[in-house]
């Protein structure tokens, strides 16, 4: 009896345990089928079994004595179910490679980036750096403000300066110069930075008095209507020569007393306690009259961005913008304090604006001597002085020193008009190269054109004054100014 076979294996494993179960074999032979295998297979198993039954003497044939593998015929539809080699595999293209290493690199970084977070967050190694502002030594013990007696006290300035100070020497040897950082420099260095608004400050102090100047701007405060009086102080920025015409009187100081505010606010920015896209509320305790357009505002904005405030303070002289900068700096006490620290004993804050009494106070010198010190980088950083000076060379107002000045001179000022007093004080730049300051402050009966008309003049004598003194030799060589135009400018409402 020939037992039926799978027309196909699931496995070539599978088939070759099949066939060595069937045909008593290790392998095939050649060119057989397996359903041939099969019958022959089971033909020899009916043999086996006829012989054992045969009695003693008895012959028979055996019809498969001998089976040729070509003799036989193949069951299973003439189709060949035999074994094929196995296909060599196809080697990766170089993408597949890349994509391949790619992702691996990539489970390795992911496991590295776990393991070292892990470490990390367990030993908290910023604990070993950190520490108060006043270079407070750090602890170990358990206690965070009891440290162990007799262990060393630890200072994270003085560590983190001596790992700079290391760095910075060994690269100077590598670059086979000399060693430029130590601990103890670079701790005076971050205080001079920290303490100091500019690194490259260029201070000018009053050294003389400029007498021939000094003479013809007294002149001219008496030869005008008697009920006209003028106090004005110039200087020279290049060799602090200056000139001196009762500038030292305390006046009512009208709007040219938005200038220190304006500095105390950038000196806020520099300090980072004040943001220049910082929104400052525009509340019924700021609002007033007078001069400036905000007050017209209300109901239509509600709030200002910090640096638009200033802006509005200085070019169109706005008196809401003035009391909400004075209000966010902390008050007319605090703006005294840095007026006293900047070496004005004449200016001080009494009233919010508009001050149309006149009692806050300040005078030409004050005036004048502040921004020499801002022109120079000694208040401000150089950024916040640049954004400063550019704001006020776009001052509306230009009836009063501008008149003074040939056309291609430039000019950085802020006036002020309260009708019995009006003011104007600027930093001066002329074509050749040179630069002054001046301030110049008349007292007159309300709004009497001979005030505004007599500091005219004594911006035109300045100019022209400074105008025949060479400028330093480091100063750039600049063409010879044009003649001063006869048109003048028109009349504009100052504040």
């Amino acid at each position: 009896m020939i037992t039926s076979m799978p027309r196909r294996p699931k496995s070539r494993r599978t088939q070759r345990r099949n066939l060595r179960v069937i045909s008593g074999t290790s392998t095939p032979p050649t060119g057989v089928t397996i359903a041939e295998v099969g019958e022959q297979a089971g033909a020899s198993a009916e043999i086996n079994q006829e012989q054992s039954n045969q009695k003693p003497g008895e012959t028979k044939v055996n019809p498969l004595k001998v089976v040729s593998a070509t003799g036989v015929k193949s069951v299973a539809k003439g189709k060949n179910v035999g074994l094929r080699p196995r296909k060599p595999s196809k080697p990766l293209s170089w993408w597949q490679k890349s994509v391949l290493t790619s992702v691996r690199l990539g489970i390795v970084g992911i496991g590295i980036g776990a393991i070292a977070g892990t470490a990390i967050t367990t030993f908290s190694p910023t604990k070993f750096i950190r520490g108060d502002q006043n270079g407070a030594p750090l602890t170990t013990a358990k206690e965070p403000h009891q440290a162990q007696p007799d262990q060393p006290a630890i200072y994270p300035q003085k560590v983190l300066a001596s790992i700079a100070g290391w760095v910075t020497t060994e690269t100077d040897k590598l670059r086979g110069t000399p060693a430029t950082a130590t601990p103890e420099a670079t701790e005076s260095q971050e205080t001079t930075v920290a303490t100091a608004p500019s690194a490259f400050s260029d201070q000018v102090q009053p050294t003389q008095e400029d007498q021939a100047l000094t003479q013809k701007l007294t002149t001219l405060g008496t030869s005008k209507a008697p009920a006209i009086n003028s106090y004005s102080y110039f200087i020279d920025v290049d060799n602090g020569q200056f000139a001196n015409a009762k500038g030292e009187t305390q006046l009512p100081a009208a709007s040219t007393i938005k200038i220190p505010v304006a500095i105390a606010f950038f000196e806020a920015v520099d300090q980072g306690k004040i943001q220049l896209h910082e929104e400052l509320p525009l509340t019924q305790d700021v609002i007033v009259g007078e001069a400036g357009t905000m007050q017209y505002d209300v109901g239509k904005r509600s709030s200002y961005p910090a640096l638009e405030v200033v802006t509005k303070m200085i070019v169109i002289s706005d008196n809401t913008a003035t009391n909400m900068l004075i209000k966010r700096l902390g008050g007319k006490e605090f703006l005294n304090q840095r007026f006293q620290a900047w070496q004005m004993p004449q200016t001080k804050i009494n009233n919010y604006l508009p001050d149309l009494e006149g009692t806050n106070t300040t005078s030409p010198q004050d005036l004048a001597l502040l921004l020499v010190k801002l022109q120079g980088g000694e208040l401000l950083s150089l950024k916040s002085r640049d954004r400063l000076l550019g704001i006020m060379q776009q001052t509306k107002t230009r009836t009063l020193l501008p008149q003074g000045l040939e056309p291609d001179a430039q000019i950085a000022h802020k006036t002020g008009d309260i009708g019995t007093v009006l003011g104007d004080a600027g930093i001066v730049d002329m074509p050749n190269g040179k630069r002054y300051v001046g301030a110049v402050l008349a007292t007159r009966p309300h709004n009497d054109v001979a005030g505004r008309l007599l500091i005219q003049d004594i911006s035109r004598t300045a100019y022209q004054h400074y105008k025949g003194i060479t400028p330093p030799a480091s100063s750039p060589a600049q063409p010879p100014a044009k003649q001063e135009s006869p048109a003048t400018a028109p009349v504009e409402p100052s504040n």
